[in-house]
């Protein structure tokens, strides 16, 4: 799973970034800071399942609290884009290409308006830099099926080929599937025996709602404690009510990480208080740490940075948790419940099989429930949170 920062230059997909994954990367208050993508490492949460086995888990990857278990996803922060990226402008082409394996698009907008449209300091409006983002996105998608379209249709329409095929086939690269273009034909009720009849807004309609479906956006309103940034993110809401909205502040989030690895303080991530370590911080630490206290955490719950991922993993993306467990809950080398994976929703046990393996896939018998000890087919719908023992021939 790849989830992909996107938005204006200098909106704060850096920080944000660094925020969620402590990685090294540049920060700087001037456009286009980022050139080549950034790849790292940030976590979802999970109730961990050995708060119900009685044990205490050892993550090989992420970490446990005791109770809950962060679980790593990729992210990937790309360069900023601006009007025209979609034809080349900025570093448009670049911008685009890097973002085909991407599964879901997180929009960083500067909620507080306080950067111009090409992230220059100034006077910016959030709603139209949402709309900018938006436009290009689609004009993205829909610059990629005009090279191929005219060919692709009449092909097509003169072999009688089944269009969902082809076109899942042609756009692999982008992620897309049979299933993605039957649901959006469906619900455009164009007819796919005859693309070549399809008009120019057909097409476009067509392209921008597969866009939507295999690269769906939610919108980090960053920067959310910043003066006048409350006024903008109501506009935001009532323009984009279809599309999720979280607020947050990337700059809060990642001074209390590193506040927290330095040992000053002790924070979780995406929790709504941290304790401060008295001795360790001086008056100037103490009153930043107590303004982000006040006015993020008590007005927002959170710093907005980890309900972003999680939602945009286990609300948007529809993915569950499934821990691989033995009888004896844990691996060779005595780590307990040492792996978690993220699976589609809708996944069954033989699916989870062939995720750790072809082997284990290949050679499937059946699987054991770790809660109930009641063996399953391989057809058996997993749920979110599972453990789940693979036995093999």
């Amino acid at each position: 799973m790849l989830l992909g920062l996107v938005g204006k230059p200098s909106c704060g997909k850096s920080t944000f970034f660094k925020a969620a994954t402590l990685a090294d990367v540049l920060i700087a208050p001037y456009p286009f800071a980022t050139i080549e993508p950034n790849h790292g490492m940030g976590y979802v949460r999970v109730k961990s399942l050995c708060t119900e086995l009685g044990v205490k888990c050892n993550p090989r990857t992420g970490f446990c609290d005791g109770k809950i278990r962060f679980v790593p996803v990729e992210l990937m922060d790309v360069a900023g884009l601006v009007e025209g990226a979609s034809e080349g402008k900025g570093l448009g082409n670049k911008f685009l290409d890097d973002l085909r394996q991407a599964d879901l698009f997180i929009h960083i907008v500067d909620i507080s308006g306080t950067t111009d449209s090409r992230g220059n300091e100034g006077s910016g409006d959030p709603v139209e830099d949402a709309k900018m983002l938006e436009n290009e996105l689609n004009k993205w998608y829909g610059g990629i099926f005009q090279k191929v379209w005219e060919k692709m249709a009449r092909t097509i329409q003169t072999n009688k080929q089944n269009l969902a095929e082809a076109v899942a086939k042609q756009f692999s690269g982008l992620r897309v599937t049979e299933e993605d273009v039957k649901a959006v034909l469906i619900k455009l009720k164009l007819d796919p025996t005859k693309p070549k009849d399809w008009s120019e807004d057909n097409l476009k309609e067509f392209t921008k709602t597969l866009r939507h479906m295999t690269k769906p956006m939610i919108i980090a309103a960053n920067k959310v404690d910043k003066s006048g940034a409350s006024e903008n993110l109501e506009r935001l809401k009532k323009e984009f009510g279809d599309i999720l909205i979280i607020p947050c502040s990337s700059d809060a989030e990642l001074s209390l990480r590193q506040a927290a690895n330095a040992g000053l303080i002790e924070y979780i991530q995406g929790e709504s208080s941290f304790k401060i370590n008295e001795g360790k911080v001086n008056e100037a630490q103490k009153k930043a740490l107590d303004s982000i206290q006040k006015n993020v955490l008590d007005k927002f719950g959170s710093t907005g940075v980890q309900e972003v991922l999680d939602k945009a993993v286990f609300d948007f993306l529809k993915y569950i948790a499934v821990f691989p467990a033995g009888s004896r809950l844990a691996d060779s080398k005595g780590n307990v419940l040492p792996d978690c994976f993220l699976l589609p929703s809708g996944s069954t046990a033989l699916d989870f099989a062939y995720s750790l393996h072809t082997d284990i896939g290949d050679r499937f018998v059946r699987a054991i429930d770790v809660r109930t000890k009641k063996a399953v087919g391989k057809d058996h719908p997993l749920n979110h949170r599972d453990g789940i023992e693979i036995m093999t021939s």
